[in-house]
């Protein structure tokens, strides 16, 4: 169906879905309907460590008890590994992604070392060692002899994103298309500083995978929290970098609880099971996450 707007929510599996999380399905359901689009449900799940499928399958009960349906079959991250392994062959072979075999302890203890080191919009310290910087000599023996580096090293390195190359590649007037904005927003990948592509325990990331599917899934309006709106630089970047095709964005207001906080699996908000079992009905629900 050539033309016709698509749509999609996409939650990980980690937690059972809160109220901010059907503020954005609902809203995504709603802009399906009235611009007589299409709604897809995608299974962000590559983080195994932390994804349960007791967790999958609530969220679609959960879904489906508000009210909401959505285009089958739905796509679940894990069985399309190769689609992101694939894209991120594409980003080594221009040059863009090296191996970083320094441990998280190491990280945190040059960041500590350098008072006022800059962190991302997230909160979280840049990398801070350059390009080809092993923390010691003989994590070197770790890395395959040429070649793409191998997650399956005795020490595995992270895959980073060399960002100063990469935006210099995408060139300029890089930025996005924002849902009833008059003016282009212009992206600020750099802020992220060489984010993590890869690791062993996650072959891909969030980042990598976010672009990909949106691309492989022909998604044209990508409709979520202001909390990603940040992270939507360096999606662009990617979809430059990788010739996929831009949608467009819009980045609703999230739900906060009674501290002004937004709503987390990771602080224990109130989740939509909870608020079912308490007698909340889904009507009631529906105008609490839309209100």
């Amino acid at each position: 169906m050539p033309g016709v707007p698509v749509f999609r929510f996409a939650p990980s599996p980690n937690g059972y879905l809160h109220l901010g999380h059907a503020r954005s399905a609902l809203i995504n359901a709603r802009m399906a309907r009235e611009t007589g689009g299409r709604l897809l449900l995608r299974i962000e799940n590559i983080d195994a460590t932390r994804c349960r499928p007791n967790y999958e399958a609530a969220i679609y009960e959960d879904l489906a008890w508000l009210g909401l349906d959505w285009e089958q079959p739905v796509r679940r991250q894990s069985e399309h590994m190769d689609a992101y392994r694939a894209a991120l062959e594409r980003l080594e072979a221009m040059g863009l992604v090296y191996a970083s075999f320094e441990s998280r302890a190491e990280i945190r203890a040059e960041v500590a070392a350098r008072p006022g080191w800059p962190s991302d919009p997230d909160g979280a310290p840049l990398f801070p060692f350059a390009r080809g910087a092993i923390g010691e000599a003989g994590h070197r023996a770790g890395r395959a002899a040429g070649g793409f580096p191998s997650l399956s090293d005795s020490r595995p390195p992270a895959l980073r994103l060399d960002m100063a190359q990469a935006v210099a590649r995408a060139g300029v007037g890089l930025g996005w298309r924002e849902w009833g904005a008059t003016e282009p927003v212009t992206a600020d990948p750099g802020a992220w500083g060489d984010v993590v592509l890869a690791r062993k325990e996650t072959p891909t990331s969030y980042h990598l995978s976010v672009v990909v599917d949106d691309a492989l899934q022909g998604v044209t309006h990508v409709v979520r929290g202001t909390d990603l709106k940040a992270a939507t630089s360096v999606h662009r970047l990617l979809q430059r970098l990788l010739g996929l095709p831009e949608p467009l964005y819009r980045h609703h207001a999230l739900v906060l609880d009674a501290e002004g906080r937004k709503l987390s699996k990771s602080i224990g908000s109130e989740s939509l099971r909870e608020l079912r079992a308490r007698g909340a009905s889904a009507a009631e629900v529906r105008a609490m996450a839309l209100g």
